[in-house]
């Protein structure tokens, strides 16, 4: 089985196909996610429409959802779980993600480090 450079739970699921549903006129696909330089600590999540798929791509499916991944991205999104959440404060995608060193206080930014591949490996017991 090959690593997953992300996952999503139930609820990111939920609303990626939302989107999906809302934007069938589009032909969308599904959605892309990646990072970018901004914001006070940095950088920033991105979540765009996927019209069509960049083979380059990392993929992953969850329950009828489907998520592409920026290559550019995939060091700092290693390991990390999208999830969606709505309070009182904020409705949107959220990213538990083990890279991330420190977040601003409104927490739309955040520091990011990459990944350890040579950790990595060897906490999957390949090294």
């Amino acid at each position: 089985m090959a690593f997953a450079i992300m996952t999503m739970t139930d609820g990111a699921a939920n609303r990626v196909r939302e989107i999906v549903a809302n934007r069938a006129n589009e032909a969308a696909k599904g959605v892309r996610v990646g990072i970018k330089k901004g914001g006070c600590a940095g950088m920033e999540y991105t979540v765009d429409l996927v019209t069509e798929p960049n083979p380059a791509d990392d993929h992953i499916s969850h329950n009828g959802a489907e998520v592409w991944i920026d290559p550019a991205a995939m060091l700092y999104l290693l390991g990390t779980e999208m999830d969606f959440e709505v309070t009182k404060l904020r409705t949107g995608f959220v990213f538990n993600n083990p890279n991330q060193s420190s977040a601003c206080g409104c927490g739309e930014s955040v520091e990011l480090e990459p990944a350890d591949l040579k950790e990595l490996a060897e906490a999957r017991g390949q090294l």
